[in-house]
């Protein structure tokens, strides 16, 4: 990890061939008639531990972070509904919706308790996750998270047209970091997203990504949180962080200076330390 104040002007390499970890993706259909694709990597008798992407993201979204998490945890890489290669619904796409299918597919696969990691609209699932299934919940990190809409104008998601093209001024800007990230990554990213079909971009804003409000479940949210957040992230801002802060007053909190909403893009190995600390930790 760089200095505070010290950002690498050359982003790094991922260290994980995209290829290779797409191509171990598996699905599996679950009980409410949707099929979920997801990635499992690492100790396969080790803890699971799931990690959840944000919006008109995959599991692949996690590639650079992968490499520095812990060996010996077994890790379950979701592609969650209407995303990446899993069924693509016309409904229905709540938070709720989301966080049963990862209930499901944790009972397909016969893991009782896990940790679970989430990222900005994962972080929402994650959330949703913790609060009503506790006993299948052993720690949460979230990452980029909030418990109040966030400070977002998300007006031009909706002007977007079909084919949605990867390299419009937009999608460059949606998919940017304050500091160098790998830009045949980004690339790789931008052009995922756009496969996924406009009326799933739509689905999710019209069922309240845009101004969810989660304050009202979070008391029900008593498993240990981790909370991390990039300084610079253009969308989690101040009133986010703060509202969760509140909320969860026990959580621990790791604010990397400089990074902005995919800090675990921008210093992988950095946030995985803390993320691995926490997991591995007594408390």
């Amino acid at each position: 990890m760089l200095p505070a104040g010290i950002r690498a002007a050359v982003p790094a390499k991922l260290s994980i061939d995209i290829n290779q970890f797409d191509a171990r993706k598996k699905m599996i259909a679950l009980p409410d008639g949707e099929s979920l694709a997801y990635v499992s990597w690492g100790n396969p008798a080790g803890k699971p531990v799931v990690l959840i992407h944000g919006y008109t993201d995959s599991a692949s979204d996690w590639a650079p972070l992968v490499p520095y998490l812990s060996k010996s945890d077994r890790l379950i890489l979701v592609d969650i509904r209407g995303h990446g290669k899993s069924s693509k619904p016309e409904c229905c796409y709540t938070r709720f919706d989301f966080a049963y299918d990862v209930k499901l597919l944790l009972d397909a696969l016969h893991i009782k308790k896990a940790d679970i990691i989430g990222h900005s609209l994962g972080s929402y699932i994650t959330q949703t996750f913790a609060e009503f299934w506790p006993e299948r919940t052993n720690h949460v990190v979230l990452i980029a998270s909030t418990a109040v809409p966030p400070q977002f104008d998300y007006s031009p998601i909706r002007n977007l047209k079909e084919p949605i093209d990867p390299n419009s001024p937009f999608m460059i800007s949606f998919w940017s970091s304050p500091t160098a990230v790998d830009p045949e990554f980004l690339k790789r990213k931008r052009h995922e997203a756009a496969a996924i079909p406009l009326r799933v971009w739509i689905a999710v804003l019209d069922q309240r990504l845009g101004s969810i409000d989660l304050k009202s479940t979070l008391p029900r949210l008593k498993a240990p949180v981790l909370l991390i957040w990039g300084s610079e992230d253009f969308i989690m801002k101040g009133q986010s962080r703060d509202s969760l802060r509140a909320a969860l007053p026990d959580a621990k909190v790791k604010i990397f200076d400089g990074l902005g909403h995919n800090p675990f893009w921008e210093d992988p190995a950095g946030v995985a330390d803390v993320i691995n600390s926490y997991l591995d930790g007594p408390g």
